[in-house]
């Protein structure tokens, strides 16, 4: 199991469309191969730094796969306004959470 962590930095008068603009991206997300759940938090001390935290089947699935798509231009589209810089991409490997 291959975790993608995004840091997205949003411009702080933004937040509350930033957030509605990603719940209208997410379905494309959803339907990639090998998609398997995601998580996007705000930031408690840096409330204008959101992570995205999407669980994947493979690396591959999502780079290159969701990431060549058209459906990720897509998806990227519908947030780059609200990015007060560019988002910066992370890929972690491992199991679910234990309790």
């Amino acid at each position: 199991m291959v975790y993608e962590i995004a840091l997205l930095p949003v411009h702080k008068e933004q937040i509350e469309q930033f957030r509605r603009a990603f719940e209208d991206v997410v379905p494309l997300l959803k339907r990639a191969e090998g998609y398997g759940g995601h998580m996007l938090a705000q930031g408690i001390e840096t409330p204008e730094l959101f992570n995205l935290i999407v669980r994947w089947r493979s690396l591959e699935d999502h780079t290159p796969g969701f990431e060549a798509s058209e459906d990720h231009r897509v998806f990227m589209m519908g947030l780059e306004e609200y990015f007060s810089e560019e988002p910066k991409v992370y890929h972690i490997e491992g199991a679910a959470f234990s309790s």
